[in-house]
This record gives C-alpha cells, sequence and structure tokens, in this order.
C-alpha cells in the first residue's frame, strides 16, 4: 500500500513539549526529526550552521532546498519542528502539500507561557539532569500573556482554517500526551511507520513540574487577571453570515480627480457618485466604473497618490432603505419571491400591490417591525432567504472590500457633507461642491415611524456593526448638517 505521507511537521509553538515529542519520535526505528530546521537563528540545532550539507546561508536564501533534501534523506519518515516565528516563506507550500503530515502540538497557555518565562529568567532550556535544574520564580504580567495568547490562537485558527480549506486533518496531541506510550503509538500508526516504541523516552526532564501558582511571585494578582480574561468569548458577537468577496466592478473612479469610491449598498451610491461627478465636471455616465480586477489595478498603480473612500449608513436607515426600495416595492429593484415569501410564509403585512391609501403609517410600522424580526434571523443564517447585500452587515461588506483593497477612509453618511469636500481639498479643488443627503425613502420616512422598539430591533439584528462602528441612536439628517 502507497504511503500516505512523504514527511511530517511539528506545528507548535516554545515550552509546549516538542522537544520530548523529537526526542519520543527519533526513537521510533526509521524516523529522523530535524529539529527546527527553518529557525532564523540557526538550522536544526542551537548553534548550529549546517543541516543536510545546506548551509545556513544557502537556507536562507532558498528555504526549498533544505525542504526537499529532509523529505529526500534516508529513512521511512523524516520532518521538522516549526514554530511561529520560523521561516513563513516555508509555512505555505507544507501547509497546502496533503503529502505532509501534520502534527499539532498544544499546551495549556498559562503553563507554556509561564514556563516561556522561566527559561528565559534561568537561561535553561532543556533538562536532562536533575541536579542542574535551576529554579527561579517570575512576575506574572497579564497585559504580555494576553498578547501572548492572542497570538497563539490567531495561529491555531490560521492552521485551522486553512487545513479545513485544503480537506486535511492533522495529528493533535498535547502535551500530557507525551508521556502515554499508546498515543505515541498511535501518532506512529498514522504517520505510517512500521516502528513502534517500546517505552517513553525520558532522557529529557519535566523542568517545571510545580503548579502554576507557586511559578509566579504574584499568585493573587495572576488570579484576578485570569479572572478577567474571556477565553470563552462571552461577549464576543456571533457571526454567521457568508463571506462577501469584493465586487470590484461596482468600484467607481472619478476620471480626473484620482478618487475611487467603494461603495457599500444601502442607498447613499447615488449622492455619492453624483458628487463625484460634479467634482469633475462629467455627467455621472462619465465616470469609471465596471471594471475587472486587472483594470481596477492598472487604475491603482497609474493614480500616484490616490484615495479610496467609502460611506457606512446607520443600519437602522440602511435597512429601512432596502425594506423599502427592494421588498415594499414591486416597481424596479423589487425583490419579488423575497416579498413574497415574506408576504406569505412570514406574515409580513404588506399589501399585494400598493396603492394610494391601502397602505396608511400604522401598518408600515408594523411591517419594517417585522422586517427587522426578519433581518436578524436571516442574518443568522436561519432563514432560506439568501442575505442580500442590500441588508448584510456592512462590517462583513468591508471585510470583503478589504480583501482586495483597503480603503483610506471610512466615512458616516452624516460626515460626507464636510468630509467629503474637505477630501476634495486635499486633492487639489480649491471649491469643491456640496454633496446632498440622499432622497427619502417612500411611500414613508424613518422619521414617520422611528422609536426606541425599532433601534432595539435594529441593534438585535446588526450587533457586529453597532460594535465595529460606534452607531448610537439614529437621527434625521438633513442638508444643513
Amino acid at each position: 500500500m502507497t504511503a500516505k505521507f512523504d514527511y511530517f511537521i511539528i506545528l507548535a509553538a516554545m515550552r509546549t513539549g516538542s522537544n520530548l515529542l523529537e526526542a519520543n519520535l527519533n526513537a521510533i526505528e526509521g524516523v529522523t526529526c530535524f529539529g527546527e530546521a527553518f529557525n532564523p537563528h540557526f538550522i536544526g540545532r542551537l548553534k548550529s550552521d549546517s543541516l543536510l550539507g545546506i548551509s545556513l546561508e544557502e537556507r536562507d536564501r532558498n528555504p526549498t532546498a533544505l525542504l526537499q533534501a529532509i523529505r529526500q534523506a534516508p529513512g521511512e519518515m523524516n520532518g521538522f519542528r516549526f514554530f511561529q516565528g520560523h521561516d513563513p516563506r516555508v509555512l505555505e507550500p507544507v501547509l497546502d502539500d496533503p503529502r505532509c503530515a501534520k502534527i499539532i502540538l498544544t499546551r495549556n497557555l498559562l503553563d507554556s507561557y509561564v514556563s516561556l518565562k522561566i527559561a528565559r529568567e534561568t537561561k535553561q532550556w532543556q533538562l536532562k539532569n536533575i541536579k542542574r535544574r535551576r529554579e527561579a520564580q517570575v512576575a506574572f504580567d497579564a497585559e504580555g500573556f494576553v498578547k501572548y495568547l492572542n497570538r497563539q490562537q490567531e495561529f491555531h485558527l490560521t492552521l485551522s482554517q486553512r487545513l479545513q480549506k485544503s480537506g486535511q486533518s492533522p495529528f493533535f496531541i498535547a502535551y500530557d500526551d507525551l508521556t502515554q506510550l499508546d498515543i505515541l503509538n498511535g501518532l506512529a500508526a498514522w504517520l505510517g511507520v512500521s516502528g513502534r516504541l517500546s517505552a517513553i523516552d525520558d532522557t529529557l526532564k519535566p523542568q517545571n513540574p510545580e503548579p502554576a501558582l507557586s511559578k509566579v511571585t504574584n499568585p493573587d494578582e495572576m488570579e484576578q487577571a485570569l479572572s478577567q480574561i474571556d477565553s470563552f468569548n462571552l461577549h464576543s458577537t456571533p457571526n454567521f453570515e457568508p463571506r462577501r468577496r469584493p465586487i470590484v466592478a461596482n468600484y467607481v473612479a472619478a476620471p480626473k480627480t484620482p478618487l475611487m469610491y467603494l461603495p457599500v449598498r444601502g442607498g447613499l451610491e447615488k449622492s455619492v457618485t453624483s458628487w463625484m461627478a460634479a467634482l469633475d465636471a462629467v455627467d455621472a455616465r462619465d465616470l469609471i466604473t465596471n471594471q475587472n480586477r486587472k483594470q481596477t489595478r492598472h487604475w491603482l498603480q497609474s493614480n500616484a497618490g490616490h484615495r479610496k473612500f467609502t460611506v457606512l449608513r446607520h443600519p437602522l436607515a440602511r435597512a429601512h432603505h432596502a425594506f423599502c426600495a427592494h421588498i415594499l416595492s414591486t416597481g424596479p429593484g423589487a425583490y419579488l419571491k423575497i416579498r413574497n415569501f415574506l408576504r406569505n410564509r412570514m406574515k409580513v403585512p404588506i399589501p399585494g400591490q400598493l396603492r394610494q391609501g391601502n397602505y396608511p403609517v400604522e401598518q408600515h410600522y408594523e411591517a419594517f417591525s417585522a422586517f427587522l424580526t426578519f433581518l436578524r434571523q436571516n442574518l443568522a443564517m436561519q432563514t432560506a432567504v439568501r442575505v442580500d447585500g442590500s441588508w448584510c452587515s456592512q462590517s462583513q461588506i468591508l471585510e470583503g472590500i478589504s480583501a482586495f483593497a483597503l480603503p483610506d477612509l471610512i466615512l458616516r453618511e452624516e460626515e460626507i457633507l464636510t468630509a467629503l469636500p474637505d477630501l476634495a481639498r486635499r486633492m487639489g479643488h480649491t471649491e469643491p461642491p456640496r454633496p446632498v443627503v440622499s432622497e427619502p425613502d417612500v411611500p414613508f420616512t424613518l422619521g414617520d415611524i422611528y422609536d426606541d422598539k425599532l433601534e432595539t430591533l435594529a441593534t438585535e439584528a446588526y450587533q457586529r456593526d453597532y460594535m465595529q462602528f460606534g452607531f448610537g441612536n439614529w437621527k434625521p439628517l438633513t442638508d444643513a448638517e
């Protein structure tokens, strides 16, 4: 049977037991782990300047050569250890290679953080003779621990997502598993090698086996700090929305001024593009849009000093515009299938045909309230209806935009009356035109029905947007603002 893997990588962090794991792998016949082969300061082992006939300088010039040498070295299975600070040029191709076995080694992050501080204090990174053990207590640094925690979590999230996307399954092994013979032999079986361990390698000794509280000089402060760390993301806002790709064809550039507008759908597009056309004294049809990615990159490269901007709208006003333009209306731009679903399945009280006198303001309030309830369910992927770009979270749209081009400015609707002319002045215009506020929604404006209940419903639907962008309660805008 053909072997599943050609080589392996141990993905770990300092002080997680990677030396002990390596020692046990090297004790299996036919298996060789070549240490920290891509550590920027040495190659394989501390103070070593060559590995498998490749010098440190050669490796730095071409890390792929060492990767191939490890893969082709004698033996049944070879590999190396990789930490977050090692050569990132190696990680990309290795993660994408299904012939590379991924071993992910983890440890309680508090234990590894304290152990790391002690090792730095004592300068003792391995212990083989217990008589030479160096003891030390260290001060727990809450801010430093949070940064360490975030780095490790981000690294493991990156690993998890990359492997999920390519359909690969790693072998997870914890620090406490390293003394379990059956688990280590299970790892050997997963790697597909014939050798097995008869006993755990006991060359390396635990350096700091005491409880974490006894290793620090400020245990009370550590306990207090740890109680404030939200390990389970209790305060995070769940996000079930589908990721959104950047719709580059919708980007709008001015033909003379190096300005590019990255639209967030929601009713402000006409106001902004009309202002851009007036700024360059051209018709709106002369604005540059509907370009592909290559053409847009060429525009960015050809317009030195360009500025890219986008405009956000208050979530409640944006939802009201989407409701009026796409759900309540049956004219151009109406989502008739979704409209019928909301009327017939979710009992949103809107008439089959909107006519003069058959839809009073009280019914509009009730219908829009029901639509906001639908949005909360829709954004949580609890309905069969698509999450449309006209009402999806603006934070989700910005994440998609940023995948292609980062906006220089993120403006709010109430800021454009002053911010856009100020931007134009910085671009060389002495008397830029003043934008106009967006056209009022019909048949009723948000101001006709607004109250605290609607604000609460919008907050429930758009928790991430309220949090990310600091939106407060909605208030109407006028040209005078």
